[in-house]
């Protein structure tokens, strides 16, 4: 993947959905302008998401999803809904598909509700308007078109460009605790866990990040650090580092330098940095054959000395002195009943959208389940979590409002 690449995490995310035979998937073949998902006048016929990253002109990087029919029937057509359902929470802008001759059924109306009560823009397309006598007004965030025709698909891709721009709001990985002509180092381990030949998504970002913003970084392994930090002519602004590496790092790190890692910076860049810290305190309270569920937002193959199944239990046990009990999932995965767990320990959550990521802090808020992700748990138990918070200072200061009491 180039650097250029924008990831899936960082698109936007375009849900189409609807009643069976509304036209949902001609609607996204006409809207993004290639045969993306099956057509046939079959009720059902799409079965499962049909997702798509793609550039879509004026909008640029996005994720456009089909989704299966939400009235679709019997025990499969249930598992389909099921799945229709969990694309809602990864989906930053909805369109309704509905026949326009048949109008809003119970069904569209509950999931307008649904799009309301999770606070997700949304648009109702009366696709098939081609095939109407007339056409009663519409107001808002409505609209006639016709995917057969192409009358006004144009018009839903402004309209979802203007929801688009709403939800804009300036987010920086590193950039704003940076100055023109500043030097980060990056420390990136190259280990068995390191993908072969190329770097792993938080690493590419922050690197662009420090390029747009007229900074230079320079990339080392931890046993390099003290040679790489000698080398420089003055002092780097930050040094940022891999939270495996954290231990290490502190200790050749002069404390006049700020230090963070790339956990702690994407979990601030998602939004729920505050909570994460506050699920760290919770590490220290754990008892025995307390359930952990220790959650991955990507897949891959598990190898000796994973980080997840076999680092953070290790290292879960060793600083509380305790023998939890854990639960491993990953991807899509991720438990919709959350109160039997004393703690969530979570990745960064790099091929998470920032919605679903907000989503699983917000379900473990909701459930009293504390949640910390890796890096901030590495941090804290490796007794530098403070000093990887300094430059956010009203994080540090909650971190110690919390320690406090």
């Amino acid at each position: 993947m180039g650097l250029n690449d924008t990831v899936s995490a960082e698109r936007l995310h375009i849900g189409f959905f609807g009643m069976r035979n509304a036209g949902k998937s001609s609607l996204v073949n006409a809207f993004t302008g290639q045969e993306l998902s099956v057509v046939s006048e079959v009720r059902g016929t799409t079965t499962d998401p049909v997702r798509k990253a793609m550039e879509l002109l004026p909008l640029g990087p996005v994720v456009v999803i089909d989704t299966p029919g939400l009235d679709d029937e019997g025990e499969l057509g249930a598992l389909r809904v099921k799945k229709a359902r969990e694309i809602l929470v990864r989906t930053d802008v909805a369109v309704l598909v509905v026949d326009a001759a048949r109008g809003l059924s119970t069904k569209d109306r509950e999931l307008m509700a649904l799009f309301e009560e999770r606070r997700l823009p949304y648009l109702i397309a009366y696709n098939k308007a081609d095939l109407l006598s007339e056409r009663p007004p519409l107001h808002g965030n409505s609209l006639y078109l016709s995917a057969v025709t192409g009358e006004n698909v144009n018009l839903l891709k402004t309209r979802i460009g203007e929801f688009a721009e709403s939800l804009q709001n300036e987010k920086h990985i590193v950039a704003d605790l940076l100055r023109d002509g500043d030097v980060v180092v990056l420390v990136i381990p190259v280990d068995a866990a390191a993908p072969k030949g190329r770097l792993i998504l938080p690493q590419q970002q922050t690197m662009r990040e420090i390029l747009d913003h007229h900074c230079t970084f320079v990339g080392c392994q931890p046993e390099e650090l003290p040679n790489t930090l000698a080398a420089l002519s003055g002092k780097p602004r930050i040094v940022i580092t891999d939270s495996q590496a954290f231990g290490r790092v502190s200790k050749d790190v002069p404390g006049d330098i700020m230090l963070t890692s790339f956990s702690i910076l994407f979990a601030r860049y998602k939004g729920e940095l505050a909570e994460q810290v506050k699920g760290a305190v919770a590490l220290s309270g754990l008892k025995d054959g307390d359930k952990v569920l220790i959650s991955e937002g990507c897949t891959h193959h598990r190898q000796c000395g994973d980080i997840g199944t076999v680092k953070m239990p290790k290292w879960i046990e060793e600083y509380a002195g305790v023998k939890p009990e854990y639960t491993f999932t990953s991807g899509g995965g991720f438990p919709d009943d959350l109160s039997g767990f004393s703690l969530i320990v979570h990745c960064g959550g790099c091929m998470l959208n920032e919605k679903e990521m907000r989503r699983r802090t917000e379900a473990a808020r909701s459930a009293e389940v504390p949640i910390v992700n890796y890096g901030v748990a590495i941090a804290h138990i490796h007794g530098i979590l403070e000093r990887s918070l300094e430059p956010f200072p009203e994080v540090l200061e909650m971190l110690s409002d919390t320690m406090a009491v």
